[in-house]
């Protein structure tokens, strides 16, 4: 119905950028084991919280709704950690159904919404299958008739455009593993909207810019697959000026969590930034719930280090599991994964 659509939209608009995290309680921070891997115990405890093993949903005025963009996140989160590789299939499979695909991406028609359609065409490649085939739909044809002749990828749609960095950054990584690649026009587009500090905004052709940790973290590695490493570097060391002096990077309100850090830490490794990488997931170690919580929360990221919460827990751990590896987007593959949910060890 139209109706959900736009309530599903408006509802997307307000689940992106997740905040105020700080740093883990010495009572839930990770305990160090010999032979734990870490982001396999957050990886598999994120699995764990998938809805019938395959997907998350959000409630909004007391009704569920599917998050396919929190479940694409946790099909990268499983490719890093190189764990729940049958949890990544179920996931991937469920986004992919015509009804919750079409609910994601648009129609092709009157809706078809860039980042969610660049965002399933990398999944689709992460997990080694076909982004021109998903389901009888061609992604990446409608992804090229989503650019504009000035080489920014916008939505079609009755709800408004509401394409940004992150659509323009997954989109370009997305053409990067395609046999014509990237298009010129887009990484040229991407790379004028840095900043003068170096840092890239999440929002274009704004009063002032104003340079985003999440948003510059996706675009390094979406101009270092584009082959703009220039571009690139000054993003990067943006990112080292405004890491916290305890390895963290906070939002655009100002607060250090997981989620942006663990953002930065990818882009960082990816970037051959390995002291700043490491600082980084220093502080998510940090903020990792070890033996002393319930088992039912062990191994997941903390939110912002007080009362546990698992309904911010799921973002936050997926996204820190890219930080905890460093495994970078463009060359991120679920082909080595292996399957089942690790939990943390504990004596």
């Amino acid at each position: 119905m139209v109706v959900r659509l736009s309530r599903h939209r408006l509802l997307a608009l307000f689940c992106g950028v997740l905040a105020a995290l700080t740093l883990a309680t010495p009572a839930t921070a990770a305990p160090a084991h010999p032979g734990v891997d870490r982001a396999g115990a957050a990886a598999g405890w994120l699995a764990r919280q998938l809805v019938d093993g395959e997907r998350f949903e959000v409630v909004f005025d007391g009704v569920a709704y599917p998050d396919q963009g929190l479940t694409l996140d946790a099909v990268f989160a499983f490719a890093a950690a190189g764990v729940a590789d049958d949890f990544g299939a179920q996931a991937l499979d469920w986004v992919t159904r015509p009804d919750i695909r079409d609910g994601y991406v648009g129609d092709g028609g009157t809706e078809a919404y860039a980042g969610a359609t660049a965002k399933l065409a990398l999944a689709v490649q992460v997990r080694g299958g076909d982004p021109t085939d998903v389901g009888g739909v061609d992604l990446i044809a409608r992804l090229r008739g989503l650019e504009s002749p000035s080489g920014r990828f916008t939505d079609r749609s009755a709800y408004g455009n509401y394409s940004n960095a992150f659509s323009q950054s997954f989109a370009i990584l997305a053409l990067d593993r395609t046999a014509h690649g990237v298009p010129a026009t887009a990484a040229i587009w991407l790379a004028g909207t840095r900043c003068p500090d170096g840092g890239y905004p999440l929002l274009p052709a704004q009063p002032v810019c104003t340079s985003d940790v999440d948003a510059t973290a996706l675009a390094v590695q979406a101009l270092q697959a584009a082959g703009r490493p220039a571009d690139a570097a000054a993003g990067l060391r943006w990112l080292v000026s405004v890491q916290g002096a305890n390895g963290s990077f906070a939002d655009s309100s100002g607060v250090p969590n997981a989620n942006s850090t663990g953002l930065a830490a990818q882009a960082l490794r990816a970037g051959h930034r390995p002291l700043a990488w490491l600082r980084a997931r220093a502080y998510l170690v940090g903020l990792q719930v070890g033996c002393g919580a319930a088992p039912a929360d062990r191994g997941a990221v903390d939110f912002d280090g007080g009362t546990f919460d698992p309904a911010t827990a799921t973002r936050a751990t997926g996204q820190a599991v890219l930080g905890l590896t460093g495994d970078g987007y463009a060359t991120l593959s679920a082909a080595a994964a292996g399957s089942g949910a690790p939990v943390l060890t504990c004596p």
